[in-house]
């Protein structure tokens, strides 16, 4: 992680970086559990598609974060590639079991 100082006072500043979650399914949008304001933790879930031929599938990812933009709305038809969320990385290394 690295940490920038500022050439004015004492102040340092996180670095942070902009991820885009894309779909990797054709289908539509069932559910979203976050917006603009949430702040995510690894594998949560962000939100669920339905696939064209049915299944239902939970969109998470391996990262935690502030969500900055939720691109699609319930009901929306995807196409693999479609641009679901952005998320500002927070950089923060977790344990895992």
């Amino acid at each position: 992680m690295k940490i920038l100082k500022c050439e004015i006072g004492s102040r340092f500043y996180m670095k942070t970086r902009m991820e885009e979650i894309c779909s990797s399914y054709e289908g539509k949008v069932e559910e979203i559990f976050v917006n603009e304001s949430s702040y995510v933790y690894e594998w949560e879930k962000l939100m669920m598609i339905r696939k064209n031929n049915g299944e239902l599938e939970k969109v998470a990812v391996g990262i935690s974060g502030n969500i900055r933009l939720v691109n699609v709305v319930v009901g929306q038809q995807i196409h693999t590639g479609t641009l679901l969320v952005r998320l500002e990385d927070d950089l923060l290394i977790t344990g895992c079991e």
